[in-house]
């Protein structure tokens, strides 16, 4: 189907079908392929000009592709006024394919901006008319509205978008069967991979001995199902939930249950990555330790055994890291200090785990492991950082106002409210302090 490819926008259509029936992954080739041919013609053929759908379409799979498009494509939906025109209300469906495009902006890009916002509007407008348009087609604005494509899970998406495509009157019968086949094959293999990680988790004691702590491995599993989905990646997927499992452990250690004392000892085994160091700590926290030491020491000797690099060094040093910014909001909290913006940000970028979790996923991603490659990780290079930061932000968000509702130490939203209201009290002084020197004058 796809060599047969003629028509650009029908191209497009069938590799978006693909992607959201979660079949693409077996024809990366031919999609390549695909996109090379129509983004080498763009600038050549019109025919996308007036067609909503299409310009917003190809500029999707264009930018998720890592192709360079520019947003002005969208400038001939304008008006003279530089207004959206207002007969796009009408194409529900080019507004939603200019609504997903819109999520691929990048910063300044003032039209993409404008399209959401204009996309937007008029697609919850006509949700509220919704008995003037095709039920199929307001199930699928309902959809986007909730949750971009791009935000969304693949694999959940899929799971939807099978149901959506079987009801379609131009749907293709060997493409379904293909999606619902692949879709239970993946599953079976996603379910060998929990067998696994189940059977790990019940060996190390931690949900059964650490009453206090989350009990959550199919969440912290669905989120590396999230991340890689695709059968050949099951070794990483098994490796980043155990990961996952233990960051969730340890954190409720230091949040929950251990007093200050304890996790100072704590910390200073992890730092020592020593199994002597356990002997100092409760009982509790030897089995936690053990856990993380042999668990972490494995995945070193697996990588050791295939790439002939130690990488333990590097991967210790970045749960030492963790467990000292636990041990500082744990020592914020137990003096009820409230840091400033600046110093919560600094230790929370660490405490949030992301640097922990991508460089366990740089080593169990890569096929060659060099050492300037590790050493590049273990410095937090910015795009360790800022996705770091982007994930605090995100996760304090969510869950700021239950987590001071447990007493915990302040986050990123109260930090930053702190700071405005010390700020503003500073001006107001320093207003009240010209007031009167104005006085005396």
């Amino acid at each position: 189907m796809l060599d047969k490819v003629v028509d650009p926008l029908k191209g497009l259509e069938l590799i978006d079908d693909l992607q959201r029936l979660g079949v693409f992954y077996h024809f990366e080739g031919e999609i390549k392929r695909v996109l090379e041919s129509i983004h080498n013609n763009k600038y050549s053929c019109k025919w996308n000009k007036e067609d909503l759908h299409a310009t917003a379409l190809e500029f999707r799979l264009l930018r998720q592709h890592g192709y360079r498009i520019p947003e002005e494509v969208f400038n001939h939906f304008k008006d003279n006024t530089g207004n959206f025109k207002a007969c796009l209300c009408e194409d529900i469906k080019g507004l939603v394919d200019l609504y997903e495009a819109s999520y691929f902006s990048v910063e300044g890009e003032s039209i993409l901006e404008e399209a959401k916002d204009f996309a937007t509007k008029n697609l919850k407008h006509t949700l509220e008319n919704e008995k003037d348009i095709d039920q199929d087609l307001a199930i699928l604005v309902s959809h986007a509205l909730e949750v971009p494509l791009h935000w969304r899970v693949p694999r959940l998406e899929a799971r939807w978008f099978i149901d959506v495509y079987e009801r379609r009157w131009d749907m293709n019968h060997t493409l379904l069967q293909l999606a619902k086949l692949d879709f239970n094959m993946v599953q079976a293999t996603h379910q060998e991979d929990l067998k696994h990680t189940s059977r790990w988790w019940r060996s190390t004691g931690l949900g059964e001995k650490l009453s206090f702590a989350r009990d959550r491995l199919m969440e912290n599993f669905l989120w590396t199902v999230g991340v890689d989905f695709m059968p050949q990646f099951g070794y990483r997927r098994r490796m980043a939930t155990i990961v996952n499992a233990l960051i969730t452990t340890i954190d409720n250690v230091y949040d929950v249950y251990g007093t200050l004392d304890e996790l100072i000892l704590f910390t200073s085994a992890v730092e020592r990555w020593d199994i002597t160091a356990m002997e100092q700590l409760p009982g509790y926290m030897k089995i936690c330790f053990l856990s993380l030491f042999n668990s972490i020491n494995e995945m070193g000797y697996d990588v050791l055994k295939e790439q002939g690099v130690n990488i333990i060094p590097y991967i210790q040093k970045m749960w030492a890291d963790l467990c000292k910014c636990y041990l500082v909001e744990a020592k914020w909290y137990y003096s009820g200090y409230t840091p400033t913006f600046q110093e919560y940000m600094e230790n929370a970028w660490i405490s949030i785990s992301a640097p922990v979790i991508l460089t366990h996923a740089y080593f169990l991603c890569t096929n060659l492991i060099t050492k300037e490659g590790a050493e590049c990780v273990e410095r937090n290079p910015n795009i360790i950082r800022w996705s770091a930061t982007i994930l605090r932000l995100a996760d304090d968000l969510g869950t700021s106002q239950d987590e001071m509702k447990r007493g915990e130490v302040p986050k990123s939203i109260q930090c930053y409210i702190n700071w405005c209201n010390r700020e503003r009290c500073a001006r107001t002084h320093q207003i009240l302090d010209w007031r009167d020197v104005e006085e005396d004058k």
